[in-house]
């Protein structure tokens, strides 16, 4: 039987990062995912692109990350807010000599720098294209069957299975849910002029509509398209023409960026909140969407599952130290404390953003403007919001300073 200090179901985004920085702190891990990595890694496979926060980029360095993602993404220099195309708007900017508020990169690039780098981790054992066909959470450890016949074993279980956890059902975790009724239609669109490394959210009473910066192509200019709609509406706008779909978007732009052409192969997804009130059981921590799931308004998504992984290294990290069994009652409560607020804070955050923007009506919106005017000229609570968008706000973990823990 083969065992590890650890147990991740799921190799996406999150639990990939788990891994690598579990062995850069010489933690080993057993990692099981059914997805072909030929498939998950296929430009059409996952259209979107995620802002990776300044925290969550200083954990990339810190467990050799970074360099595989070295050129690959956009700086975010700036962010502007804005309710609809009226007057009225906050913009978001770094401090005399401070870094970028964080970096846009595809999903796809992300998802390949990760696996690669959890794969080439020593110790990180990644087995794709297999499944755990039963798991036994028992009183000295967890153990898992696999379809390849192998039984692995480790002292904790960790569940990174994304939204629709079957680990978080079986172990009877309670999730708050529900649906925006809406729907994110995704695509990359290349303009004439340059995004000057900015990113944009327009607040429409139908949605937010986000305009991310991408990096140049041998095309030209990019920026990455977040267009929310109501939910019967993205199956119908995703058959439209080319040509009619861009002049939708150039109308909610307003034409800054000029012309626009080179539209990519569209996507959509549906829009739902769920929030776990208990991300751990007995031998068992969640992370990342198996743990909660945000609008992403903020764009904060995944920035919040490399939170969940840069906490739950240090608890890991410090327990062993102090030569505790890993899956100990009083490090899964450290961790439940740690996370449970902070993720809790920003789902209400973001859900309130989500309804805030939503209400119709002229009285509303100009509500919304002086309220977006007001804080553009309050220094100190713009210095909150940027410390909560580049994740820097509450007790911070060691990763997310660049430090190893």
């Amino acid at each position: 039987m083969e065992s590890a200090d650890v147990l991740i179901l799921g190799g996406g985004l999150v639990g990939s990062a788990l891994a690598v920085a579990l062995d850069a702190h010489g933690l080993t891990s057993i990692v099981i995912d059914p997805a072909d990595p030929e498939t998950i890694l296929a430009a059409a496979h996952d259209g979107r692109a995620s802002a990776i926060a300044s925290a969550p980029m200083r954990m990339f360095d810190a467990i050799g990350v970074g360099e595989r993602l070295a050129g690959k993404g956009c700086p975010i220099e700036g962010i502007r807010v804005s309710d609809g195309l009226e007057p009225g708007k906050l913009d978001f900017l770094p401090a005399e000599g401070e870094t970028a508020l964080g970096h846009m990169f595809e999903n796809r690039v992300l998802r390949t720098a990760l696996l690669e780098a959890a794969l080439a981790a020593p110790r990180a054992d990644v087995r794709m294209q297999t499944r755990a066909v039963s798991v036994e959470r028992g009183e000295f450890g967890v153990t898992a069957l696999l379809d390849s016949g192998a039984t692995v074993r480790a002292p904790l279980l960790i569940a990174a299975e994304g939204r629709a956890s079957p680990t978080r059902e079986a172990a009877g975790l309670k999730v708050a849910r529900w649906s925006y009724d809406h729907a994110a239609m995704i695509a990359t669109i290349g303009h004439e002029h340059s995004h000057e490394n900015t990113a944009f959210e327009i607040f429409y009473p139908q949605g937010p509509f986000a305009i991310l910066p991408l990096l140049d192509d041998e095309n030209g200019h990019r920026s990455a398209i977040v267009w929310t709609v109501k939910g019967e509406e993205a199956a119908p706008m995703l058959r439209i023409s080319e040509r009619a779909y861009l002049a939708e978007v150039d109308k909610r732009m307003g034409g800054f960026l000029g012309r626009l052409g080179n539209l990519s192969h569209r996507m959509s997804y549906p829009l739902g909140f769920h929030h776990a009130a208990w991300i751990t059981a007995h031998r068992l921590a969640l992370v990342g969407d198996a743990a909660h799931g945000i609008h992403p308004i903020a764009g904060q998504g995944v920035n919040v599952g490399f939170r969940d992984v840069a906490t739950l290294v240090e608890v890991l990290v410090e327990g062993k130290r102090l030569g505790l069994d890993l899956g100990d009652p009083q490090l899964l409560a450290r961790y439940q404390r740690w996370r449970g607020l902070d993720t809790f804070s920003v789902a209400l955050a973001t859900d309130g953003l989500t309804r805030l923007f939503g209400i119709p009506g002229k009285t509303a919106a100009a509500v919304r403007r002086f309220g977006l005017s007001a804080v553009d000229k309050l220094p100190p609570l713009k210095r909150m919001f940027m410390a909560e968008a580049r994740g820097e706000s509450g007790d911070v973990p060691k990763l997310l300073q660049g430090e190893r823990a």
